[in-house]
């Protein structure tokens, strides 16, 4: 008797300890993309998207609260400690794109999805999961030899491995989300300001890397545009003004969700969904959205500070980074001051696999946040401390 009311006690314990305040604002921001993408469907906007595409991202809004939850259940250590049963099988996904599985999106330049029959799914996404327990679990191990020249070289190995993999997918906004994971994640562990200052240095050099023997004349192209505004308006800026004149069109109040002229815009579903909010909810609208995003990453932020130990707090700062990068990048592109990148916007743009991977970062957050006491258990049993 005395077990299960103490396993009871521990459950309601657990669902008070799971920080609300987070899971609620993904899920408001989850479920508006369902109501959005069903709206798009429904007014045939645009004829990229499919019938079921609204109806995939609530199943994955439903699945993605659940394995949020369970995962925030479970302690991250543990979690992190099984690195070698899910690794090699995301690795192995991630390898599938260059078979006769892989594939890209139609008018993309990159081939990150694969097509298993039953279901497609994009790897990248399950193993950005996988880098941030194994990232911060290398990181706790090296411990206070991180600045050491061999365990910083290794681990810049670890990250590299991922990186290379998505940039040769040509998938380069993923590429850039590995990499900024990988920065604030060091930073975080205590990474030397003189090796800080020292990639500072070597940062013109690699751009120059990059732009030259990396980016393709269409990756160069989309940057030259922004540099000179009306150079390509029906090329490579064509989009971008399309997304840009449907925020035009929303005004301040916006056109609501019933409107039958809505702008078409390339990927208006996907990583221009932020132009169709505007449309539809107008300035006002987008604040809103803006204001949540900023508070899922600044409920994250907090959420790190309550981490009981280096692997807690550089797992936080990782989906920190994730969430910070996307919203950054893709806000930046559809109001025209950063270039087309194929970056989505997280709980928003359509896709399972994106949606569930989100999720399950954030529920990486709520472990860090219900297990910072150290003798915390999810089924904590009383009689042990008799």
């Amino acid at each position: 008797m005395k077990r299960n009311i103490s396993m009871e006690t521990s459950g309601e314990s657990f669902l008070h300890r799971i920080d609300w305040w987070l899971l609620t604002m993904v899920t408001l921001c989850a479920g508006t993309s369902v109501i959005l993408l069903r709206t798009l469907w429904i007014q045939q906007v645009t004829d990229e998207i499919a019938a079921n595409d609204w109806i995939v991202q609530l199943i994955s809004l439903g699945l993605g609260i659940v394995g949020c939850v369970a995962v925030a259940a479970i302690d991250y250590h543990k979690l992190a400690k099984f690195w070698f049963l899910y690794a090699p099988v995301a690795l192995g996904l991630v390898a599938l794109t260059f078979t006769s599985l892989g594939y890209g999106r139609e008018g993309a330049d990159d081939r990150n999805w694969i097509d298993l029959g039953f279901v497609q799914i994009q790897p990248s996404e399950i193993l950005k999961l996988v880098f941030l327990l194994t990232f911060s679990l290398h990181i706790a191990k090296v411990g206070d030899r991180l600045n050491q020249p061999k365990h910083l070289f290794g681990l810049l190995i670890h990250a590299g491995i991922p990186m290379g993999i998505v940039s040769l997918q040509g998938d380069y906004g993923t590429a850039i989300i590995f990499a900024s994971m990988t920065i604030f994640m060091l930073f975080t562990a205590g990474l030397s300001f003189w090796y800080i200052l020292g990639g500072a240095a070597l940062m013109p050099i690699g751009i120059w890397f990059v732009w030259t023997y990396v980016f393709g004349d269409v990756h160069r192209g989309r940057i030259r545009v922004l540099l000179n505004p009306g150079s390509d308006p029906m090329g490579l800026e064509y989009q971008q003004n399309l997304g840009l004149k449907a925020i035009w069109a929303g005004k301040v109040f916006g056109k609501g969700l019933s409107d039958t002229e809505y702008v078409t815009v390339p990927e208006i579903h996907n990583d221009f969904i932020f132009s169709f909010v505007g449309e539809a909810f107008g300035l006002v609208g987008m604040i809103i959205v803006i204001v949540i995003l900023a508070g899922i990453c600044l409920r994250i932020l907090a959420d790190s500070r309550s981490a009981k130990d280096v692997m807690g707090k550089t797992i936080c700062m990782g989906v920190f980074s994730i969430m910070f990068t996307h919203n950054f990048m893709n806000l930046g592109m559809v109001l025209k001051i950063m270039p087309v990148i194929g970056i989505p916007l997280p709980f928003f743009s359509a896709g399972g696999t994106a949606m569930l991977s989100m999720y399950l970062c954030i529920g990486l957050v709520l472990s860090v946040f219900t297990h910072h006491r150290k003798k915390y258990r999810v089924f904590y049993d009383a009689e042990q401390n008799l």
